[in-house]
Formats: C-alpha cells, structure tokens, sequence
C-alpha cells in the first residue's frame, strides 16, 4: 500500500486534474488517508482470498456510477480485475498475473523486467510500449518516493494520548515479521541497539500489532533495569494511523522487512532494515537515509517464511554491534548517504 503511493504521484505528474480513488482492505485503508494524491479510499468489503463473484458484480455496479475512464489492477490475481470490468471502466490496466485475458484492455507481460515491486507499479503508469525493462524508468533514484503526510496537530494529540514526549533522541523499534520467523532479528539483538542506545541519551518505542507484544515485552524485559523506564512498549495498543504519526517522531527506525519499515520510510525517518530470508533487490525501504544490513552466508537469500536448516544463521550471525555503530554513526554525521552494509 505505502509503495503504490509512487504510482500515484506518478499519475498526478501526468495529469494535475486526475481524480484518483484507491480500493483498499479495512485494515489499510486509513493509509491512504495520508496521500495527498488520493480523493478518496474506497473499502474493499471482501476478503483476501474471497471469490465472490456475485459481491465483486454488485461492487462493480456500485462504482459504474462514478464513471472512472482508468483502472490500475496492482494485485496480480485474477478476481481483483473482476470489479473493475464488472464497472465497465474503458482502460483497465495492469500485469498479466493469473489469466487475466479479456479482464484487462491494457495487458503487460514483461513484469519480470522490473526489478523493484515500485518500478512495477510506475510502469504501469506509462504507455506499454515505452516500459521495456528497468532502464525505461531510468533507475530506481529517479522514481517518486512515497511521502506520507503528517499533520502536527493530530501528531501531538496521539503523542498525548500516549503520554509520550519528545524531550529525548527517540529510536523505534519494529521487530514484528508476519510472513515468518526467517524475517525476525532476535529480540536479543533488538535489546542489545535498545540498551546501547538509551545509554547514549536516547529513548526506545517498540511498535507492532497485538501479535508482536509478546515480542516487545520480552525484548523491554532484556533491557537492563535501569533503563526500563526509558522503553515504551507500544505494539497492540496503537491503530495503524496512530503508528504513522508516532514513526514520524523517531530519528531513527530500525526495522524487519516488513510494513512498517515502509511506513518508516515513507514519514521521513532514518531507516535501518535488517534483512534475513528476504532481499531489498525487490522491496527495499525508499527513505533518503536507509542502512540496509544483512549477512552473506550462501543460504540467503531464500524468501521462505522458516529456516529449512533450523540455524536462522541469516538474522543471529547479524551483530547488534554493526546497528548500533550505524546508529551512532549516522546521528554525528546526520548525512543522507544510502549505505548498503553486508557482514
């Protein structure tokens, strides 16, 4: 969702007077809330996964009203370009995916020629015979970076609302992974930059869904005693736009691959993503300060959700010592180099 922000910056550059609406689960839509780009966040009321053919028809019917002229189908799968020709909108675009012939008026086949997820939405903005591979583009740095808005009044209410200060550096944490333990840094290592760092006068946020608290507890527990008071666990008790505004007030993130290191991103914050099974030559974090670190034994990367050799060597031979002097680096230095650090 962050990532499909480039699209539509992308499309406004072309057409100051487009009229964006943007589909989009429950749970995410208030993202698009952010989106100066975006007129309005429609609700997607059927579930991942959920075929419907006869909701989908009804859906489509419902937004056949607005008389859209363009349709960009990001998900791959076949059902999600069902509404919009259930709509009857003219120009219905996107990837071939799963069988999608006749479902869309405007079919690219060549996905595979873009490296990054955001090259492959950007694409899509363009006319087919111009987006032949990456170079098209002219490179990942010239793309629109997703900026997601912050209003400073609503930030501090939620800051309030938490009891939360910013009288001290402040370094977020998120150490969630839902697609799997192969994702997951240690909450050893998370405690160890998390205790390195309030020595060095900072505070800690810990974020996440309410299945990471038992995570960010158990990492707030391995910080010494002393500098407890100086974590505060926020992961389960935030809404996700409540987490925006509060990553918006963090120096630094350091982050899983996941959501929030995109968020992060995405509100301007410096971002250190810790990549295990994954790869940022796909997904990386679009921020103008990023520290990507990873190891390099031979196994990585392998995108499974669990180790297949049970060692995790990936995410434990990666040193909390490499972040914290990334950290320490980066705060004397307050340059805006992207470095790409390997262990």
């Amino acid at each position: 969702m962050v990532m499909s922000q480039s699209l539509y910056i992308t499309l406004k550059q072309q057409n100051p007077n487009a009229i964006i609406d943007v589909m989009a689960p429950a749970w995410c839509k208030p993202i698009l809330g952010r989106m100066p780009e975006v007129n309005q966040a429609i609700e997607m009321p059927l579930g991942h996964g959920d075929i419907d053919l006869f909701g989908r028809r009804k859906l489509g019917k419902q937004l056949k009203a607005n008389n859209y002229t363009h349709a960009y189908i990001c998900p791959n799968s076949a059902k999600s370009a069902l509404i919009p020709w259930f709509a009857g909108i003219p120009k219905r675009i996107g990837w071939k995916g799963e069988m999608r012939y006749g479902l869309l008026t405007d079919l690219r086949s060549n996905k595979k020629s873009f490296q990054y997820m955001v090259e492959r939405y950007v694409a899509l903005a363009h006319p087919k015979h111009e987006m032949i591979n990456s170079e098209s583009l002219g490179g990942l740095t010239n793309l629109p970076r997703p900026k997601l808005s912050i209003n400073p009044e609503i930030q501090q209410a939620t800051l309030t609302k938490f009891s939360l200060f910013r009288d001290k550096p402040i370094l977020g944490l998120c150490p969630g992974a839902e697609f799997g333990p192969a994702k997951q840094w240690p909450v050893e290592h998370y405690a160890n930059v998390a205790n390195a760092m309030i020595n060095q006068g900072h505070q800690v946020w810990l974020f996440g869904s309410v299945k990471d608290k038992e995570t960010t507890e158990k990492i707030k527990s391995l910080v010494d005693a002393d500098n407890q008071s100086a974590v505060f666990n926020l992961a389960g008790e935030t809404s996700l736009i409540e987490a925006v505004d509060l990553l918006a007030a963090c120096k630094t993130v350091v982050s899983n691959d996941s959501g929030l290191m995109h968020v992060a991103a995405a509100v301007g914050c410096h971002v250190v993503g810790v990549y295990g099974s994954t790869s940022p030559q796909y997904t990386p974090p679009l921020a103008e300060k990023v520290d990507i670190v990873s190891t390099d034994i031979e196994c990585r990367p392998c995108f499974k959700r669990e180790c297949e050799f049970k060692h995790l060597k990936c995410l434990t031979k990666l040193s909390p010592q490499l972040v914290i002097d990334i950290i320490s680096t980066k705060n004397a230095s307050d340059e805006s180099i992207i470095q790409v650090t390997l262990c």
